[in-house]
């Protein structure tokens, strides 16, 4: 079986996944059920998969798409714990204020680690179907397309193994950071009258400071992790990759919701995704380097 074959059904697997989780899931619980904006939840699920495999198609010579009996592993792995985590955090310990569900999420460092160690793929699946079902073991609802763009976290985290000396490309990718960054924080206070509509409705208040400035400051702690390891190569590369990961893939679930929920950009990027992407990038900075250098030590200790 060739990679494009196999790449092309790591996607099928998760399209599935999705599927199952939903048509079974509200058969348990009936607060797993979609609204009418199913269809268009999962048009955002089809987008999210073609954009995965454009780049696969354009970066397919690169060994870093391989999937192996090995890869299969640590997609279950990954995904196992991500949803394990995702569910003892999600909502129910740190609320985040926001226009929707946003809760402070350190198990986001999982996909992030599990992508840049284990390839895109890998990465993917760990976002992807962990992130599904997490959301499906907390029982508040599903969001598939929210689900994609923790995939797309934890594949552009991968996408490290794009160059074989991983300083290329880092100086790149933290200018991008910075632009989205400073774009994204000036857009809060163009508009600090987005309202926090969680779990009390509207006229609870507008977003908070900190949730506007989280994603500045996670950038900065970024900036700091970069240069402080910038000899530790591997933890510079993946906590700057996860950085670029999160931004992006965060960023899609938001926009997304500018049809899917009918919000305006504004709301869209401030109210959803300033309050995820910030404690993320927050959560990145610090959990990203512990994880790379307990596997570091690892393979050490066994010699791989």
């Amino acid at each position: 079986m060739n990679k494009t074959v196999k790449v092309i059904l790591s996607l099928l697997a998760v399209l599935a996944f999705f599927l199952g989780v939903w048509l079974i899931g509200r058969l348990i619980n009936p607060s797993l059920n979609l609204d009418q904006t199913a269809l268009l939840r999962f048009v955002f699920v089809g987008i999210g998969l073609v954009i995965v495999y454009v780049i696969y198609l354009v970066t397919r010579e690169n060994k870093m798409w391989e999937v192996g009996t090995r890869q299969v592993v640590y997609m279950a792995i990954g995904a196992a714990l991500f949803a394990i985590f995702s569910y003892l955090f999600n909502g129910t310990v740190f609320v985040v204020p926001s226009v929707s569900q946003v809760a402070l999420r350190p198990a986001i460092a999982i996909p992030m680690f599990f992508g840049y160690a284990f390839g895109p793929v890998v990465g993917f699946f760990t976002g992807a179907v962990g992130n599904m079902f997490g959301d499906a073991l907390t029982g508040f609802g599903l969001s598939p397309q929210w689900s994609v763009g923790n995939g797309l976290v934890g594949l552009i985290a991968g996408l490290a193994w794009l160059f074989k000396d991983k300083k290329t490309g880092l100086n790149t990718v933290l200018y991008i950071g910075a632009v989205v960054t400073a774009a994204v924080t000036a857009l809060y206070f163009l508009f600090p009258q987005v309202e926090n509509q969680m779990f009390f409705g509207e006229g609870a208040g507008t977003i908070t400071l900190f949730a506007g400035i989280s994603i500045a400051i996670g950038f900065i702690i970024v900036l700091i992790v970069r240069f402080v390891f910038g000899k530790n190569i591997d933890v510079a590369a993946a906590v700057t990759w996860s950085m670029l990961g999160n931004l992006l893939g965060i960023g899609f679930a938001a926009l997304s919701d500018i049809w899917i929920n009918g919000y305006s950009p504004s709301v869209a990027l401030i109210g959803e995704f300033l309050p995820a992407a910030g404690p993320n990038l927050i959560f990145a900075a610090i959990l990203v380097p512990i994880l790379v250098a307990a596997y570091a030590a690892v393979q050490k200790q066994t010699g791989r």
